[in-house]
């Protein structure tokens, strides 16, 4: 079974302050579109290919829209009991790993069994991501 990756939409879309909150479904399209080729190439150092790809989205950005390699899911309230609810429910009998710099949500999914990495492992790498977007805060949680 392939490993799922979870993308905390908000949280790696927040860790670079380019005027994000200006259109926040915008930042959050541009992080979808980040994310396809990491189904084929992984995540490396962290996923082998092939894997399964998931962007959680919430507020403002609940109306993006899947593409293919990139499931989204919006959430109907919080993002990270999304995310929580995700891993419980998915990754029993598999390998996932949760992209966020979010403490809480860290500890949360961790204690379901996933493993746990920062922004950068996503959004700074390809189209969209850190090298075009230019600073990025400290991710390493």
């Amino acid at each position: 079974m392939d490993s799922l990756v979870i993308v905390d939409a908000a949280n790696v879309v927040g860790s670079v302050p380019d005027g994000w909150w200006r259109d926040r479904h915008g930042a959050a399209e541009r992080l979808r579109d980040a994310l396809p080729g990491f189904v084929t190439e992984g995540l490396p150092g962290l996923v082998e290919p092939p894997l399964e790809m998931v962007l959680v989205v919430e507020g403002a950005a609940r109306r993006v829209q899947s593409v293919e390699g990139v499931r989204v899911v919006p959430a109907t309230g919080s993002g990270d009991d999304r995310i929580v609810e995700l891993v419980a429910e998915d990754c029993r009998d598999r390998d996932c790993l949760v992209v966020t710099a979010d403490r809480e949500l860290r500890e949360r999914v961790q204690a379901l069994g996933a493993r746990v990495t920062g922004p950068r492992a996503v959004w700074g790498r390809g189209g969209g991501g850190r090298e075009e977007r230019g600073r990025q805060r400290d991710d390493t949680a």
